[in-house]
């Protein structure tokens, strides 16, 4: 199989780098769905050494990716980067502080440079004024510059993430691994359901987050997360309804999606 870290050609044409990435890109997506999800990770830890990690917002299913990053990298090799908006929820803040110490997490902690009180001085309330446009500024503000940036500062050339292809309209397009925003976003769980999560978690004795108990299937910033409410479940429950993705997960900044 053609190993995907050794893509880049400084000699070819920008048009011919984007064939080459998307042949092998196809030949490493045809291996790896045969895979099972601890394969796909030790595929990628195999295939990028010190240049593979992960992504985490310590949400409602959250330790089932970071167990098994655990159990590949079991001496903290692999680096897992907490992008923290300065909005979660007090609870979201204690489940960090357990999951890390439960896991041993080689967890690295990324903010903006941009307070969230300069950025309300600024801009205001961003999530408030009901603004597609103001939430884009917010989620490029609060997370996608500052992940971009840790990943440069971490020479990443692969990361993973927990993304699950049933959680919102995008993610049912997405490929087990794809290029996003000139780095390789592997989901090793993008096949996976709630049965699954479920499971894994009573199989490994992996603890809820706190506001499972209260209704909520996904969390993410204290104002723009909410219970499940009669249809009004999962990824809908966010941002007010406006949108289903923060920008994470998308090709670049300023396109309507998101993904933590």
């Amino acid at each position: 199989m053609t190993n995907v870290s050794h893509i880049n050609n400084e000699k070819a044409k920008p048009s011919e780098q984007y064939l080459m990435l998307e042949n092998e890109l196809q030949t490493s997506r045809l291996h790896l769905n045969q895979l099972n999800a601890e394969q796909r990770l030790e595929w990628a830890y195999e295939q990028f050494g010190s240049n593979f990690v992960a992504t985490t917002s310590f949400g409602i299913q959250s330790c089932v990716l970071l167990h098994m990053i655990k159990v590949i990298g079991s001496n903290g090799n692999i680096p897992v980067i907490w992008v923290d908006t300065g909005y979660l929820p007090s609870e979201t803040y204690s489940y960090a502080e357990t999951i890390s110490e439960l896991l041993n997490l080689n967890l690295k902690i990324v903010q903006s440079p941009v307070s969230p009180a300069r950025m309300e001085a600024i801009h205001g309330r961003l999530w408030e004024t009901k603004s597609s446009k103001d939430l884009e500024k917010y989620h490029l503000i609060r997370k996608v510059m500052p992940l971009d940036q840790a990943l440069e500062d971490l020479n990443a050339h692969c990361w993973a993430s927990g993304v699950r292809g049933n959680q919102t309209d995008h993610r049912k397009s997405m490929h087990v691994i794809d290029a996003i925003r000139g780095k390789l976003s592997l989901r090793p769980l993008l096949n996976w359901n709630q049965k699954d999560v479920f499971y894994y978690m009573e199989e490994n004795k992996l603890p809820q987050h706190p506001l499972f108990e209260k209704g909520y299937s996904t969390v993410g910033d204290w104002h723009s997360s909410g219970p499940d409410i009669g249809e009004t479940k999962g990824r809908d429950t966010r941002f007010s309804g406006l949108k289903q993705e923060c920008g994470i997960h998308m090709p670049g900044p300023g396109l309507d999606g998101d993904g933590i």
